[in-house]
């Protein structure tokens, strides 16, 4: 082999080695795009999972919330069923139950205390799944039913609905918070509901 004919071979060589060591950079590049892409994937629908489950449990809080609205202003008082020392355990904290009370039946309207844990006992508090929720509630105003006697015995607004014969809309802010101590993730939801003292279901307004 002559000298011109060794150093073809060798150049051959080089450039193979050369070919291969780009595409296996290539392939490392790919295939590190393709874990951390997988992984990001991963980590989002872990995000989306968990603030579901977030949003779920504070929506679970609205409910408790306007069902204890509405059998206090039917019962005149807020049901001791209701209470953390009853049997089963209800939601409300005993040292609460006062204020609460106070705050549906119109005593202490806007009352300061919040459902983030900062302040006074909150009105609410539950676990659902991993997730403490505190909820507030807050009684707003009230203001007369809307419509006139003919209206209230046309059956549009049912028995004593109407604004003549004293039909009456509280409305009523709810503030739910829920959290999961473990994770830090949390979720707040506010709603308005507008209840009436006729033993009809509170109104979500807002």
């Amino acid at each position: 082999m002559t000298k011109t004919e060794r150093g073809f071979t060798g150049n051959q060589r080089g450039v193979a080695f050369l070919t291969v060591m780009l595409l296996l950079l290539i392939l490392t590049v790919i295939g590190v795009a393709a874990v951390t892409v997988s992984g990001l994937e991963n980590r989002i629908a872990g995000l989306a999972r968990t603030s579901e489950a977030a949003s779920s449990a504070a929506e679970s809080c609205l409910g408790t919330a306007v069902n204890i609205i509405q059998q206090t202003i039917d019962q005149g008082s807020l049901p001791a069923t209701f209470l953390s020392n009853a049997t089963p355990a209800g939601p409300v904290p005993q040292t609460n139950a006062t204020v609460l009370n106070q705050e549906i039946l119109g005593q202490s309207d806007n009352n300061p205390d919040v459902a983030d844990g900062t302040g006074a006992v909150p009105n609410l508090v539950q676990t659902v799944g991993a997730y403490t929720v505190n909820g507030d509630i807050d009684r707003l105003y009230a203001k007369a039913k809307a419509g006139s006697g003919m209206q209230m015995f046309g059956g549009y607004e049912g028995t004593a609905g109407g604004s003549s014969a004293g039909g009456v809309d509280i409305l009523y802010r709810v503030n739910c918070v829920a959290r999961n101590a473990a994770t830090g993730a949390s979720s707040r939801i506010t709603a308005i509901y507008a209840c009436t003292m006729t033993g009809e279901s509170c109104q979500k307004q807002l």
